[in-house]
C-alpha cells in the first residue's frame, strides 16, 4: 500500500520530485568534487615526498661493533617489514638502515622499543615524519604536529555539513508542499514511524539515479580540474604532472557520504513533520508561534526607516526565514570575505616580494650557479665564464664565518652617540670584555671581481688587505622597510682581529678600505654583522683560513653572472644552458638558476594558489545561492498566500513586487557590507606591521575581480528573487483569497 501511495504521490508532485532530485544531484557532484580532489592532491603529495625524499619510515645509524646483531634484533620485531642499507649514506665505521613498518601507526611506538632495545642515542634515530603526517601518524611528542591534512579532512567535513543543511531545506520545501496528505493519512490512522518511511522511500526512489549521475559528474570534473592544473602549471621546473587518479574506496565513500547525506537530509524535516498533529495537518500549513513582543531587528528598523510599511513588511519576512537563509548567508558571507581577503593579502605579499627580492637584486645577478662542496681554490673556470657570448660581468667567490672582538672605543662616534651597539641590536648583541663580539661574515672574491669592486667603492686597488662594509641599521629611527645606516666602526680603522667559533684568535686582518656599499651580489647581510670582501689571493696565502668555518650547508662556490640591460627571459634561459654545459663539462655538480624565470615561476606558483582558493570560494558562494534559489522557488505556496492578503489591504503588484527586491538586496549586499569593512581594517593592520606605502597597495588593489565576485552574487541573487517573484504574483491571487479562511 505504502509503494502505491508513494508512487502517486510522486506522479502528483513533479514539481517536489525535480526539486528533490536537483538537490540530489548536486549534493552527490559537490562530494564527488570534492572526494576527487582531496584524495588526488593526497596523493600526489604522497607520491612527491616519496620521490624526493623515499619510502623510508625510519633510520638508524649503525656503528661497525653492533651492525651484525642490530640487524638479527631488528629481524625480530613483527611490525618491521623490510631492512634496507642505504649505501649512499653509510660511510666506512657506520651503516644506516632504513626501515619501513606494516602498521605505519605503530612507527613511533616501534621506534621507541627499538631505540631501549639496540640502546641508541637520539641522533641515531630519525624518523620520516613528513611522510607519516600524510597518513595521519604523528609524533606524540611532537607540540606541533602538522596540521596541513587535519585541515583539508575539516574543511571537507564542514563542506559536508552545509550540504545536509541545504539538503535539508529542499527537502522540507517538498514535504511541506504534502502536508495535507500527511494529514490525511494520519487521521485515518497511520502512525509517524510509517509516515517517516514513507518520506524516506520517496526520497531514495527518487535520489538513486541523481546520486549516480551526481557522483559520475564530480569525478569528471575533477579530472578536467586536474587537467586544467596541469595545463597551468606545465612551465614550472621540476614539477611532475598530476596523474588523475581513482581508488575504489572513494568512489564508495563519495557514494555512500551522498547517501547518507540525503537520507539525513530528508529524515530530519521528515521526523519534525511526523510530530504535527493531524488537524493542523489537514489545515496544510505549519501553524506560526506567537510571536514575542521583541524589538524589531536591524535590518527590519533600517528598512522601515528607508522604505516605510513596505520596508517592515521585508525585513519581518526576512526574519521569518532567518533558519531557512542560514547556509545562504552563511556561505554567502564567507566567501566574499574569503575570496577578498585572500586577494588582498596576496596583492600585499607580491608588493613585499617584489621591494625585497626582485627590485632589490634586479641589477644584482641574473644567472647564479651553485656549485657544493667546491672551495673557490679548486675553480679554474672564471675566465671561460667571463668570455659566454651576453655576459657582461662575472663574479666567483666564496662564503665563511668568523666574529670580530671590536672595543668599545672603536665604534663609530655616531653609533657612540646612541649608547653603542646594545641600544641598536638589543638582544641580538653580545657584549664581551671591553666591547661586543659582531657576526663577521666572509665573502672571497675572485681577485678581479674584487679589484673592481675597490674600484667602484672609491678605493685604491690593492690585493694586500679586505674591505669592509661599514654601515650598521639604525633601527632607532628608521624600519625594516626603508633603513638608515649609521657608520659601524671609526673612519680610521687599518685592521680587524677575528676570532673562530671557539672563541680562539685567528689574526689580523688589514684593510684596504672601508664602504657602506656592497658588491652587486645575490646576498643578504644581517644588520648588526661586520661583513668583510677578501680577494682569492691574500685568502689563499692567509695561514689561518682553514679554521674559519664554512656555512652550515658546507663549502661552496657560487658564480654570479651578469648580462646586458634589459635582457629577456628566452637570453637568461640560453645563458643559463651554456653555463650548465660548461660546468657539466668539467664534472661539477652544480645547480643553475636565471632570475626571470624564477620570477615568472613565483607568479606562476602565486597565480596556482589564487585559483585553487578562488575556486573554493566559488563553490561556497554556490552552495549559498542553491540555498537562496531552493528557498524562492520552494516556498511558492506560502508566499501566495502572504502577498494575497498583501493584495487584500490595497498593496498593487508593482509594490508586491518591490519587497522581493528589498529582500534580494538584503541578502546579497549583507556580505558586502559586513566584509569590506573587515577587509580594510585587516589590511590596514597589515600595512602597519609591513611598513608599506598604502599609495602602493591602492594603486594594485584587487578591485576588479573583487568587484566582479560582488557583482555575480548580485546578479544571482537577483534572478532567485526575480523568477520567485515572476512565480508567485503570475497567478490568480484572488482565488487564494477565498481559501484564506480555511488556512
Amino acid at each position: 500500500m505504502w509503494k502505491d501511495f508513494s508512487r502517486s504521490d510522486l506522479a502528483h508532485t513533479p514539481a517536489a520530485v525535480r526539486t528533490m532530485r536537483l538537490a540530489a544531484l548536486a549534493a552527490a557532484f559537490f562530494l564527488a568534487l570534492l572526494c576527487g580532489l582531496f584524495y588526488n592532491a593526497w596523493t600526489y603529495e604522497v607520491d612527491r615526498i616519496l620521490r624526493e625524499e623515499g619510502s623510508w619510515q625510519a633510520r638508524l645509524t649503525l656503528s661497525g661493533e653492533e651492525q651484525a646483531a642490530a640487524l638479527e634484533t631488528l629481524e625480530q620485531f613483527a611490525q618491521v617489514d623490510t631492512i634496507t642499507c642505504n649505501e649512499a649514506l653509510s660511510g666506512p665505521e657506520t651503516k644506516v638502515v632504513e626501515l619501513t613498518f606494516r602498521d605505519k601507526g605503530t612507527v613511533y611506538d616501534t621506534v621507541a622499543r627499538i631505540r631501549d632495545r639496540l640502546g641508541l642515542a637520539e641522533d641515531q634515530i630519525q624518523t620520516h615524519d613528513t611522510l607519516l603526517s600524510r597518513y595521519l601518524v604523528t609524533d606524540p611528542r611532537d607540540p606541533d604536529p602538522p596540521l596541513l591534512l587535519p585541515f583539508l579532512l575539516g574543511v571537507w567535513a564542514v563542506m559536508a555539513l552545509a550540504l545536509v543543511l541545504l539538503l535539508r531545506n529542499a527537502f522540507e520545501i517538498t514535504m511541506q508542499a504534502r502536508l495535507h496528505r500527511l494529514g490525511i493519512l494520519a487521521s485515518v490512522g497511520a502512525t509517524p514511524r510509517q509516515l517517516r518511511l514513507c518520506l524516506l522511500q520517496e526520497a531514495a526512489a527518487v535520489a538513486l539515479l541523481p546520486l549516480a549521475a551526481g557522483t559520475l559528474l564530480g569525478f569528471a570534473a575533477c579530472a578536467g580540474v586536474s587537467a586544467a592544473v596541469n595545463r597551468a602549471a606545465a612551465g614550472l621546473p621540476g614539477r611532475q604532472p598530476a596523474v588523475f587518479t581513482l581508488h575504489p574506496a572513494v568512489v564508495l565513500a563519495a557514494l555512500l557520504s551522498a547517501l547518507v547525506t540525503v537520507l539525513l537530509s530528508a529524515w530530519l524535516p521528515a521526523r519534525r513533520l511526523c510530530r504535527i498533529p493531524p488537524l493542523e495537518a489537514l489545515r496544510g500549513t505549519l501553524r506560526q508561534e506567537a510571536p514575542h513582543r521583541a524589538k524589531p531587528s536591524l535590518t527590519t528598523w533600517l528598512l522601515g526607516r528607508c522604505f516605510g510599511i513596505r520596508g517592515e513588511l521585508a525585513g519581518n519576512a526576512l526574519s521569518a526565514q532567518k533558519k531557512a537563509l542560514r547556509i545562504a548567508h552563511s556561505s554567502l558571507l564567507l566567501s566574499f570575505m574569503g575570496f577578498t581577503a585572500m586577494l588582498c593579502f596576496f596583492t600585499l605579499s607580491g608588493i613585499s616580494t617584489q621591494m625585497t627580492y626582485f627590485a632589490r637584486y634586479q641589477d644584482a645577478w641574473d644567472v647564479m650557479a651553485t656549485l657544493p662542496d667546491t672551495q673557490l681554490s679548486e675553480f679554474s673556470h672564471t675566465e671561460e665564464l667571463a668570455a659566454l657570448p651576453g655576459v657582461e660581468n662575472c663574479v666567483v667567490y666564496e662564503k665563511r664565518q668568523a666574529a670580530v672582538l671590536l672595543p668599545a672605543d672603536a665604534q663609530s662616534s655616531a653609533l657612540q652617540g646612541l649608547c653603542g651597539l646594545g641600544a641598536l641590536a638589543g638582544e641580538d648583541a653580545t657584549a664581551a670584555e671591553g666591547g661586543w663580539l659582531v657576526d663577521a661574515p666572509l665573502v672571497i672574491l675572485d681577485d678581479a671581481s674584487f679589484l673592481r669592486f675597490c674600484e667602484e667603492a672609491g678605493l685604491s686597488p690593492s690585493l694586500d688587505g679586505g674591505v669592509l662594509l661599514n654601515r650598521v641599521w639604525d633601527s632607532l629611527h628608521s624600519n625594516f622597510r626603508s633603513r638608515q645606516y649609521l657608520p659601524f666602526v671609526q673612519p680610521d680603522t687599518a685592521a680587524l682581529t677575528l676570532i673562530d667559533g671557539e672563541g680562539a684568535v685567528l689574526g689580523e686582518l688589514p684593510l684596504v678600505g672601508l664602504t657602506d656599499t656592497p658588491p652587486a651580489l645575490r646576498e643578504g647581510y644581517d644588520a648588526y654583522t661586520l661583513v668583510l670582501f677578501w680577494p682569492q689571493s691574500l685568502w689563499e696565502r692567509w695561514p689561518q683560513a682553514s679554521r674559519l668555518a664554512a656555512p652550515a650547508q658546507g663549502p661552496e662556490v657560487l658564480v654570479r653572472l651578469l648580462g646586458r640591460e634589459g635582457i629577456s627571459q628566452a637570453e637568461c634561459e640560453a645563458l643559463q644552458g651554456e653555463v650548465s654545459a660548461l660546468l657539466e663539462q668539467a664534472d661539477y655538480a652544480c645547480t643553475v638558476e636565471n632570475r626571470l624565470t624564477e620570477r615568472a615561476v613565483n607568479d606562476q606558483m602565486i597565480q596556482g594558489a589564487e585559483a585553487i582558493l578562488g575556486a573554493f570560494c566559488l563553490l561556497l558562494a554556490a552552495i549559498g545561492l542553491a540555498n537562496v534559489f531552493l528557498n524562492t522557488l520552494g516556498f511558492v505556496t506560502q508566499r501566495r498566500r502572504e502577498f494575497a492578503r498583501y493584495l487584500s489591504l490595497g498593496m498593487t503588484p508593482r509594490e508586491l513586487r518591490s519587497l522581493f527586491w528589498m529582500e534580494g538586496a538584503v541578502l546579497a549586499l549583507r556580505p558586502l557590507v559586513i566584509t569590506l569593512p573587515l577587509t580594510a581594517g585587516m589590511v590596514a593592520l597589515m600595512l602597519r606591521a609591513s611598513y608599506l606605502d598604502p599609495a602602493l597597495f591602492l594603486a594594485q588593489a584587487p578591485v576588479v575581480p573583487v568587484g566582479l565576485f560582488a557583482l555575480g552574487i548580485l546578479l544571482f541573487v537577483a534572478l532567485a528573487y526575480a523568477l520567485g517573484a515572476r512565480k508567485v504574483l503570475s497567478t490568480d491571487l484572488a482565488e487564494i483569497l477565498k481559501d484564506d479562511s480555511l488556512l
